[in-house]
């Protein structure tokens, strides 16, 4: 039986958004189990740092695109797959959160919050699924939220781009199924990330509070009264990676303190 250093050796796994917080996590993760990595995200300065943190450059490699366009993903997928096979498992973490009310949310944003969430989503899966299909293998792991298990106030593009990330998830996990590949997705809750960075300094310039106040106000929504840690969701992630996870499709695993509970 493989050990937890190379239950993972000889795949290749694509992580967007994988310069830093959950996606730096997740590609850290599955290096640890013999994975061969490639970064996906938009700044070249940021990747190169993440490569050199990660600490191998044979085996890491990074390629820059926008995953809201499609012939950008088509193109960095090219060239991944050059440079180290096709994409066994793809990690889509890369996402952005905007908070506006409703009233106030304007079309630009609507599609950004799609675009980024939900669209972006569906080019790299596009992108990565051939070559699944044709090795009868194959890992997609979606970082959703548990925005896209329920509502939050003051979120509502989020939310309904998280929640058709879901949508999206358990659709195609049926059509995969027989194929030898699983669809998933993991929902963290309020995480140590820049996306809680940003909603703590808007709830500082909104309502006048302490940033301290307001990290304080994220983290009460966990049971547990604290911010979920980048690598708990990685290590969620890398579990669904694996060979043994085979019988996990289609599934929603929230990370978040037991803030959602299916009923």
């Amino acid at each position: 039986m493989s050990g937890l250093s190379d239950a993972l050796t000889g795949r290749h796994a694509l992580i967007t958004g994988g310069a830093r917080g959950i996606g730096l996590a997740c590609a850290r993760a599955l290096q640890q189990r013999g994975a061969t990595l490639t970064l996906l995200g938009r700044n070249q300065t940021a990747l190169d740092e993440a490569v050199a943190a990660l600490g191998s450059q044979a085996t890491v490699r990074a390629v820059v695109a926008d995953i809201a366009d499609e012939a950008a993903v088509r193109a960095a997928f090219e060239q991944a797959t050059r440079d180290a096979g096709a994409v066994d498992i793809l990690v889509n973490n890369a996402g952005q959160a905007v908070s506006q009310r409703f009233d106030r949310t304007d079309a630009a944003l609507w599609q950004s919050m799609l675009a980024v969430n939900l669209t972006g989503t569906f080019h790299c899966t596009q992108a990565a699924l051939p070559g699944m299909l044709a090795a009868g293998w194959g890992r997609i792991i979606n970082v959703a939220s548990t925005a896209g298990l329920i509502g939050y106030a003051y979120t509502s593009a989020y939310c309904a781009a998280k929640h058709g990330v879901m949508g999206l998830t358990r659709a195609l996990a049926l059509e995969v199924a027989r194929r030898g590949i699983t669809v998933n997705a993991v929902c963290p809750g309020f995480t140590e990330t820049n996306i809680v960075r940003e909603a703590v300094s808007n709830i500082v310039s909104k309502t006048g509070r302490t940033a301290e106040a307001a990290r304080d106000e994220l983290a009460a929504r966990n049971p547990q009264g604290r911010l979920v840690q980048p690598e708990e969701v990685a290590q969620a992630v890398a579990w669904l990676a694996l060979p043994a996870s085979a019988s996990i499709n289609g599934q929603a695993i929230a990370v978040d303190g037991g803030e959602v509970m299916p009923g």
